[in-house]
Order: C-alpha cells, then sequence, then structure tokens
C-alpha cells in the first residue's frame, strides 16, 4: 500500500488527468470547427482547395439571407428575455410574498409543464399561429418560447426574491415608497444575480431551439439554427457551414462575458 503522500499525490494527478481529458473534450471539437471556418472547402477562383482565408466569413455577408437570419435571431431572443423578464418578475415575486391554496401544486405544474417535450406542442401552436398570421414572424418565436422559458424563470426568481427578506419589503413602503417603486429601485437590484442567471438560460434556450423555429419559418423569419440547417445539400460548403457556426456563438460568448459576475453570484446564491 502507498504511502499516505503518495495517495495524495496520485488522486490530485487523477484529478488534474480527467480535467486535461474534459477540457480536450470540450475544446478539441470546437477547434475543429473554428480552423475548418478558414479553410476554403469548395473550389473557387483564386483560392486554392484546403487554403486558410476569410472567405468563408466574407460569404455571410454576401447572402442575404445569412444576414436576415442573425437579425431574426437577436431580435426574437430579446423579446422572448424582454417578455419573460416582465412576467416572471411579478410572479415570483407573488408566490413568495402570499400563500393561497394550491400555491405548491402551482409551482409542480409550472415545472411540469416545462419538462414537456416541444415537439408535443408543435402541431396546436403551428394551427393557432397560422390562424393568427404569425408564421414566417420572429415575434411568433419569441411568444411561443415564453411559454417554456416563463415556467423556469419563476422557479428560478422565486428562489432569489424568497431570499430577500420581507422586512425589506416593509421597510422600503414605511419610508413611502410605492409597489411599482420598491419593486423597480429595490428588489430588482437586489436580486440582480438571479436576474442574469434567469437571462442566461432563457438566452441559451431560445438560441439553439430548433423545434418550433423549424415549424414556424419554413418560407421567412428563418432564425439562425435554419440558416445553418439550410445551408446543407448536395455539395455542401462545410467551411461556411463552420463559419456560420462559429458566428453563431458570439452573442452567447458576449453574453456570458458581460453578465459572468451575475451569472458566477446567481449560481452561487442558488446553491
Amino acid at each position: 500500500m502507498l504511502p499516505t503522500p503518495y495517495r495524495t499525490g496520485f488522486a490530485t494527478l487523477v484529478r488534474y488527468a480527467a480535467f486535461a481529458g474534459l477540457v480536450a473534450f470540450i475544446l478539441v471539437p470546437l477547434g475543429q470547427a473554428i480552423v475548418v471556418s478558414f479553410t476554403s472547402t469548395l473550389p473557387r477562383d483564386g483560392i486554392e482547395l484546403g487554403d486558410l482565408s476569410l472567405v468563408n466569413y466574407a460569404n455571410i455577408f454576401a447572402d442575404a439571407d445569412l444576414v436576415a437570419s442573425l437579425g431574426n435571431s437577436i431580435l426574437y431572443v430579446s423579446v422572448n428575455v424582454a417578455l419573460t423578464l416582465a412576467v416572471s418578475l411579478p410572479a415570483a415575486y407573488g408566490l413568495s410574498r402570499f400563500t393561497f391554496v394550491g400555491d405548491k401544486h402551482l409551482m409542480l405544474l409550472l415545472l411540469a409543464f416545462r419538462l414537456t417535450p416541444p415537439v408535443v406542442l408543435s402541431l396546436p401552436v403551428f394551427l393557432l399561429f397560422a390562424q393568427l398570421n404569425m408564421l414566417n414572424n420572429p415575434i411568433g418565436i419569441a411568444l411561443v418560447h415564453c411559454l417554456f422559458n416563463i415556467p423556469i424563470a419563476i422557479w428560478i426568481l422565486e428562489s432569489f426574491v424568497s431570499a430577500v427578506p420581507k422586512e425589506f419589503d416593509e421597510t422600503a413602503f414605511l419610508d413611502g415608497h410605492s409597489l411599482p417603486g420598491f419593486f423597480f429601485g429595490y428588489l430588482i437590484p437586489a436580486i440582480g444575480p438571479g436576474i442574469g442567471v434567469t437571462c442566461f438560460f432563457c438566452f441559451v434556450f431560445s438560441w439553439v431551439e430548433v423545434v418550433f423555429a423549424r415549424i414556424l419559418t419554413s418560407t421567412g423569419g428563418k432564425p439562425i439554427t435554419m440558416a445553418i440547417d439550410s445551408l446543407f445539400g448536395f455539395n455542401t460548403d462545410i467551411g461556411l457551414v463552420m463559419a456560420m457556426t462559429v458566428f453563431s456563438l458570439l452573442p452567447g460568448v458576449l453574453l456570458i462575458f458581460f453578465v459572468r459576475n451575475h451569472i458566477a453570484k446567481g449560481f452561487q446564491l442558488r446553491a
């Protein structure tokens, strides 16, 4: 049996090796995608097959449909996050501060609805939006995504609101603040980390969701996920596909960068 110092050193080595393996598992495919995005994968005038260049990224902005898909995705994700917060913040506050018959069952119902596979609702959602003339419209996708983001947002925000003592509310009201004034001036800053976590989850779901994006945007208003899907064909330009994929990662990276402190604090408080 190895002495204690050797066992400790071996365990540390195993942990570092496992961590290095995990990092490689995540970064190697990403690195390969980045390299391919700069590689010419189809014959072009003046560029040899396999040469490194910016032609794939230039082709993104040369294609009006690809540029429009970026704008569509940013539009419906922004609308979705804004609507989700507008609905879930008051709902989370009410569920945290007030009790009523069935409140726990309502929270469980919200969670159960969030676990419903999106494909189950695809047909009724399509028929409803067809009657409302909201097909091929990014706003329609945003509204559908709210159905799935609002329940999880209420769950997340309710726990953060509950972490704020009720005396905090009472003190603000005694100082003469109205409910809207307290809500926007005191409560929202106090649960800023929770709002950051909520925005992060809403963004991730909406940005990568493909079920409703596919059935609601058959001819126009396609988001970035469907734009990438449309690039596949008989003679697929893999370099362009990888360039579009890498480009689609940038908004998520920027979001994480700007709200990283709120996300870190939010996960710590939630734990």
